[in-house]
């Protein structure tokens, strides 16, 4: 009878910290996925039908520059209870926290509007152009609607949901029939590297859309909002890290996909507009099922990051003026949160009905905001995640600092290359 006692009490025991596991996960997962949005697919179907295999070995990198990026965020959350537009404005001042504002709302507003034109992109694939009037109003109410009127909690069960939809693009790589000896060795070994201003474009674009500036505020802001607390956080770190495989296991599949058939077809990158006429580039390559599971994944993409972009925005600018910031608050109890969202939805989406119908600036702008921009959101957090007055114990190790400077050098020199090719050079 007690042997039967103790195993009833480990049991229990085993369910209760599962649940208390299951009540943290979230943050980690949903801001590392969001990172896969409209602009991230179309950014990767570019670098796959440009180079095929060849940069395959930057998604390695990259996963593992995202995860120690997204840990600093979230491990900052858990230990001040602030998010990160808080701290640079207590730390560094009104101009900074103004400078990072500036910088978040231009990279976040091109890429809401590349959220949109993802969702259009993906119905025009079967029916007209003029879907978009009836889909664009439709989906940005409801992305609205569930952000304003329900919890995070909410908010966070419906986006861990549709992270498993991405799922979509690993059959739809398959069905490319990629040559597997080819692939393996790309992702571990980068074999030609060419300054080349197509192929530092490319590294720029991956990269930036990989690690986003929304992306370390909404992982922190999400911490805090949650009230994960310190002890609680080793949960919370392996919901990062396994978030920031997933997304680029994803981006992965996308680009081996393009490199299998459009690469190898001698597609033309700059022929393609947005993500969904790639989809329907695959079709004729790969088969129609495989162009619908592409646009499958492309529509739930768009609107994943069509929530939690405005999200991330709202909390920042709210956060960067000492407002109320929270999911889950009505108008009166966070009037400029509930604003923010809302203005950034609507005047994304109208520019997305009466903006032209050749949007793919506008769609790939985000990832060369990010990747130019981010070194200056990365340099404030590594200052404020070493202040020893703010993180005590919790400050980074040597590896870690040593990972995310790096990544901050190595998009200063790509970004510095690309602006002088831009500038001197016209091939």
């Amino acid at each position: 009878m007690p042997s039967s006692n103790v195993r009833l009490a480990r049991r229990r025991l085993l369910r209760t910290r599962l649940l208390l596991a299951l009540s943290i996960v979230g943050p980690g997962i949903i801001a590392a996925n969001a990172d896969n949005d409209a602009s991230g697919i179309f950014g990767y179907s570019q670098a796959g039908i440009a180079f095929g295999y060849k940069l395959l070995w930057v998604l390695l990198l990259s996963t593992i520059a995202l995860g120690v990026c997204q840990e600093i965020g979230a491990r900052m959350g858990a230990v001040t209870g602030k998010g990160l537009a808080d701290l640079i404005r207590e730390e560094f001042g009104v101009r900074m926290t103004l400078f990072a504002m500036i910088v978040l709302l231009v990279a976040n507003y091109a890429t809401v509007v590349s959220e949109f034109a993802g969702i259009t992109a993906a119905f025009e694939l079967f029916a007209s152009e003029k879907i978009r009037y009836i889909v664009v109003p439709l989906i940005a109410f409801g992305v609205w609607w569930l952000v304003v009127n329900g919890s995070y909690r909410r908010v966070e069960r419906v986006l861990l949901y549709a992270s498993l939809i991405y799922l979509s693009y690993i059959p739809a790589a398959f069905m490319a029939h990629p040559h597997w000896r080819e692939v393996l060795p790309a992702l571990f070994w980068p074999g030609h590297i060419s300054w080349s201003k197509d192929y530092v474009f490319q590294i720029i674009s991956v990269v930036g859309t990989t690690i986003t500036p929304w992306g370390q505020f909404y992982i922190q802001s999400t911490v805090r909002d949650k009230a994960i607390r310190v002890e609680d956080y080793p949960i919370t770190r392996i919901d990062v890290l396994f978030g920031a495989f997933f997304t680029n296991f994803i981006a992965f599949f996308i680009m081996v996909a393009c490199g299998a058939t459009l690469y190898h077809a001698g597609a033309n990158p700059g022929n393609y507009s947005d993500a969904g006429q790639v989809a329907r580039a695959l079709q004729p390559l790969a088969g129609p099922a495989a162009a619908i599971l592409f646009a499958l994944g492309l529509f739930n993409a768009s609107c994943f990051g069509a929530i939690t972009v405005p999200v991330s925005t709202a909390y920042a600018v709210t956060e960067s003026l000492g407002w109320e910031a929270s999911m889950g608050k009505r108008t009166r109890e966070a009037p400029l949160f509930v604003w923010v969202y809302t203005l950034l939805i609507v005047v994304s989406a109208l520019t997305v009905l009466f903006g032209g119908a050749n949007l793919a600036f506008l769609i790939i702008l985000p990832n060369i905001v990010g990747g130019v921009l981010l070194p200056v959101i990365l340099i404030l957090t590594l200052k404020l995640v070493n202040n020893r007055r703010l993180k005590g114990e919790y400050t980074n190790s040597f590896t870690y600092n040593v990972i995310a400077w790096i990544t901050t050098i190595v998009l200063i020199v790509l970004a510095v290359v690309l602006t002088v090719q831009q500038l001197f050079f016209s091939s």
